[in-house]
């Protein structure tokens, strides 16, 4: 499997530089990458937009709603890229047009697939660990099921401080940290969360941390932090349970 996820976040010049880089190591010579709108609503406006802010890896982009056999457009497909918006909505739309179990198996069978954001939450077993508002409700919240990890994008620690003023004061809502610990009273799968920059490439065995930290979650466990470049590997135990475990 060749799979390459990011959290997002990439708006400075040298983190896009890095997705880019990352996205023709990933790519390699295809001449055109299938694009994934549905996350958003404006579908031209979003190919555009990643041509526009160079996020296309200088890649001909193929935008799915172009096509009027949106099956037939994922079988002919040299590579796919799900991009980013509400994870519901994409999820919703992967159901309707009846797409999850052709990309699947097309990324199964080796076709490259970058996720970013909302395209790397419908990358695991679930989105029950996206951040987004649930604006439209899909059949199931099973996903791809690609990675045996669950991913919390756009994650950071600590808690939410607002302006006010000069200063800045705590708004005391829950941190990505409770809300990681109330998936795990109710869920056993890991959980990365990754933070904005970064990105995790994934063979089907191991994984490693591209350009950002990661911070590890397991069910009955502390947090464990991952710095950039950490490899690692998921097991299963008898009973299912699956754990990550660093390499390097």
């Amino acid at each position: 499997m060749r799979i390459l996820l990011g959290s997002g976040g990439f708006r400075t010049d040298e983190r896009r530089a890095l997705l880019n880089d990352e996205m023709r190591r990933h790519f390699g010579s295809v001449s055109r990458l299938l694009f994934v709108p549905n996350a958003l609503a404006d579908h031209d406006a979003y190919v555009r937009l990643l041509v526009e802010r160079g996020l296309d890896g200088g890649y001909r982009l193929d935008g799915l709603h172009t096509h009027a056999d949106p099956k037939a457009a994922v079988l002919a497909a040299e590579g796919i890229y799900v991009g980013g918006g509400n994870t519901f909505r994409l999820l919703h739309e992967l159901y309707r047009l009846d797409l999850l179990g052709e990309i699947g198996q097309r990324v199964r069978d080796g076709l490259p697939y970058l996720g970013i954001s909302a395209g790397s939450n419908v990358a695991c077993p679930t989105l029950q660990t996206t951040n987004d508002m649930p604006i439209v409700q899909p059949p199931s919240f099973a996903a791809l099921g690609l990675v045996p990890f669950q991913l919390n994008p756009h994650y950071f620690t600590g808690s939410t401080h607002v302006k006010a003023g000069d200063n800045y004061v705590e708004h005391f809502g829950e941190t990505r940290d409770d809300r990681l610990r109330e998936y795990h009273e109710m869920n056993d799968t890991p959980v990365l969360g990754l933070w904005e920059g970064g990105l995790i490439r994934w063979d089907g065995r191991t994984g490693t941390l591209v350009g950002s930290a990661a911070r590890v979650f397991h069910k009955g466990q502390e947090p464990a932090d991952w710095p950039p470049g950490t490899t690692f590997e998921a097991t299963q135990d008898a009973d299912g349970r699956r754990t990550l475990h660093r390499t390097a």
